[in-house]
């Protein structure tokens, strides 16, 4: 038995923002939450916004405040701009960071108190919220979080190292938008991040005990997409087929996150950067993912799914589960990161045991959706051996 509940339109395809001001938004006010930096502005994807949005004679606040891994103090803040400035919707337009960002700030200016009072894992108060967010829609730039088909947003808590999810089912976008011209300008590196997030999504969807028949068909045939096009879409960021078949499969993972469950692999990373926010999370899913994986294999679960997985990924020789791991290495190192290390982020070894604690404390929930349940040593091994690879 299984149930599918996403109230979101969804317009996909180049050009598909250029559409926005003939589509029924919202609202009046909009609070456009963007990322800090430029990139932003330098692809034109801002001026092309604010153009539609004038067409439509909808007026806006750009708050452009987001970080890589969005703070809580920051979300507080954004929903404070939204109240001070009237805005009656929220436009979250970039990667996963400003989406999922836009869906807490939008739930922040409708309640009062603290966000983490509606964190419902670690030292959240677990209260549910007495209002509605506003009404969001999402305007991906990027290939890799799936957040514009969820109802979810990741936040850290800088005060407590803990990054979780804020989620309900009115923080559903009443709108996304996925148009590949935008992502054209992301840099190889990012692409590669982002790349890999989409497909953990993916991969970890479809061996999870909650997968259902319609997110295991979504899954394998996103994993496939990525198979044939991400390193396309790294080589040269202007190949718009490889973009628009990237931005497909990146839709597809947040299909399956809202009508299946992810993995452990994403409690692990999460904790990660929650202790180091400036580890991107595609980053960090890769320094574990061979460690992560690699353990199930030993265990003997899910045969059949590693195969038909490397399969997915262009491995069609396959015959045995370790062939996955073949093939994701093989991934990792044409995308360009077969090269990165946690010291990279400045992670230390004497700390991962710390962290595989507070993962198996705080955010244990996802470890039930394992083919087999994980033991707090067995996280602090998968931690060790991508630390040592």
């Amino acid at each position: 038995m299984f149930s599918i509940y996403i109230p979101t339109e969804f317009i996909f395809g180049s050009g598909a923002l250029k559409q926005l001001s003939q589509l029924k938004l919202p609202g009046k006010k909009a609070l456009i939450v963007t990322s800090k930096g430029k990139s932003i502005i330098k692809n034109g994807a801002l001026g092309l916004l604010q153009e539609q949005l004038e067409k439509q004679e909808i007026g806006y606040t750009v708050f452009n405040e987001i970080e890589a891994n969005p703070e809580k103090t920051t979300i507080m803040r954004g929903a404070e701009v939204a109240r001070e400035n009237s805005c009656d919707f929220v436009i979250g337009l970039g990667g996963g960071s400003p989406m999922d960002a836009s869906k807490a700030i939008a739930l922040m200016a409708t309640n009062s108190g603290d966000l983490w009072d509606y964190c419902m894992r670690g030292t959240g108060k677990k209260l549910q919220p007495a209002n509605k967010a506003l009404p969001i829609v999402c305007i991906t730039t990027t290939a890799g979080t799936g957040s514009e088909a969820d109802a979810s947003g990741m936040i850290n808590n800088v005060q407590t190292n803990e990054k979780f999810g804020i989620s309900g089912p009115s923080l559903f976008p009443t709108l996304s938008v996925i148009d590949p011209e935008l992502m054209v300008s992301v840099p190889p590196l990012y692409s590669a991040y982002q790349g890999l997030d989409a497909l953990f999504h993916l991969t970890e969807a479809y061996l999870s005990t909650k997968a259902n028949f319609f997110n295991e068909m979504c899954a394998i045939t996103g994993v496939e997409h990525i198979g044939k096009y991400l390193v396309r879409s790294i080589k040269n960021g202007n190949d718009l087929e490889a973009r628009e078949h990237m931005a497909f499969a990146n839709t597809m993972g947040g299909f399956v996150m809202s009508t299946g469950k992810l993995m452990s692999q994403h409690s692990l990373e999460h904790t990660l950067s929650a202790f180091h926010p400036d580890l991107p999370h595609g980053a960090g899913l890769v320094l574990i993912c061979r460690a992560y994986f690699g353990l199930f294999i030993k265990k003997g679960v899910r045969k059949e799914k590693f195969i038909r997985l490397a399969k997915a990924l262009g491995k069609q020789d396959t015959s045995q589960p370790e062939d996955f791991l073949t093939a994701l290495d093989g991934l990792i190192k044409e995308c360009g990161l077969d090269h990165i290390r946690m010291a990279d982020w400045n992670i230390k070894e004497e700390e991962l045991a710390r962290i595989a604690c507070e993962t198996y404390k705080n955010f244990n929930d996802l470890f039930y959706n394992d083919p087999v349940l994980l033991t707090e040593e067995e996280c602090v091994q998968i931690y060790q051996e991508s630390f040592n690879r």
